[in-house]
């Protein structure tokens, strides 16, 4: 059975720092993109960053480029995302995605649609 869960959240004050993990298991395809989402209190679900299968395609919303690192361990079908200077508008549950794709289509997509798997998500609070 196809499972995404992830890990890392937490409360963390303003311009801290947290590192969330979503490991992948029961795929048997090589060739999964994965990608962070969350969902703000009173918002709809927003694309955060996202890795192609090789790992050599990242894309960021433009409110976290330069503050969130995406990466992963493609032999472990691990994801990880580093998180600075957090804001307290980062509050929100993030949820992990990842989408079965083909050799050939190495690419990152910021649309939630395009993910077939999801899991249960983990909550990260900034707040003083």
């Amino acid at each position: 059975q196809m499972h995404l869960e992830e890990s890392g959240g937490g409360l963390v004050q303003p311009g801290g720092s947290l590192s969330l993990s979503c490991a992948a298991s029961g795929f048997t395809s090589t060739y999964l993109a994965m990608a962070w989402f969350r969902v703000a209190p009173g918002k709809e679900r927003d694309f955060v960053s996202g890795v192609s299968w090789s790992g050599r395609s990242t894309d960021y919303t433009d409110s976290v480029k330069g503050r969130f690192t995406i990466s992963r361990d493609k032999a472990e079908n691990t994801m990880f995302m580093r998180m600075d200077s957090l804001r307290p508008e980062d509050t929100a549950v993030y949820y992990c995605a990842a989408a079965i794709r083909d050799y050939s289509s190495d690419y990152v997509t910021n649309m939630d649609f395009d993910y077939e798997y999801w899991g249960h998500g983990t909550q990260v609070t900034v707040s003083s």
